[in-house]
């Protein structure tokens, strides 16, 4: 099962692909995850990542899909995987598409989560990260059980510059500009499917998994 996840940052797909990973037994492929711990372990990659993140632009797509065919090639990716923030751009969904084609493989579902802008921005200004370990929270929708603390490893939390509004604000224009057409990319496909995110969690992740078990059936 290959799935890719759509949606602008703060849609919830991060969220969603963690659990379709662990119904289906497949690996959770976050390129933000990635960048950060590079990031955090201050490699020239993440050094790279970093200047283009924290300006709310996208990281240019040679590094892109560099460091995901890397990760596709691990053993734990044999029976499929949840992509989460690739492609975001059409030359990065071409790369894939041609790399796949060499191994005879193919996409199973692109599921794009839509959620109204200022509802993103709303979301994105109450999310608090740890300092140490990466883990996110919501004030509202996921509070920690200590304020400002990490429920996982105790480190402190913050509010991200990424996840500040007036970036979250750059990070949707360009999303739109740049991401949204992949929408128009995949649908000629035949295997794009828009999920209403602004359900709950678990009623998202319902209309989710009705789809994908329908198709193993």
């Amino acid at each position: 099962m290959r799935i890719i996840m759509l949606g602008a940052p703060g849609a919830g797909k991060g969220t969603q692909a963690k659990k379709i990973a662990e119904k289906y037994h497949v690996p959770h492929i976050s390129t933000g995850d990635i960048f950060r711990a590079n990031i955090k372990n201050n490699t020239p990659l993440g050094k790279k990542a970093k200047e283009y993140i924290d300006e709310g632009h996208l990281v240019p797509d040679n590094l892109t899909v560099e460091l995901i065919v890397s990760r596709l090639m691990d053993p734990d990716c044999d029976n499929g995987y949840v992509l989460d923030g690739f492609p975001r751009t059409i030359p990065q969904a071409q790369s894939f598409d041609s790399i796949l084609a060499l191994h005879h493989k193919k996409l199973d579902y692109v599921i794009d989560i839509e959620v109204p802008d200022q509802e993103i921005i709303d979301r994105m200004a109450g999310r608090r990260a740890c300092k140490e370990c990466g883990a996110t929270f919501h004030l509202e929708f996921m509070p920690p059980k200590q304020d400002g603390i990490c429920d996982i490893c105790g480190g402190t939390l913050i509010l991200r510059k990424d996840d500040d509004p007036e970036t979250v604000k750059e990070r949707l224009h360009v999303y739109h500009e740049q991401t949204q057409p992949l929408k128009d990319y995949y649908s000629e496909s035949d295997i794009l499917v828009v999920v209403d995110g602004m359900d709950e969690i678990k009623e998202v992740f319902k209309h989710i998994t009705f789809i994908l078990d329908y198709e193993e059936e």
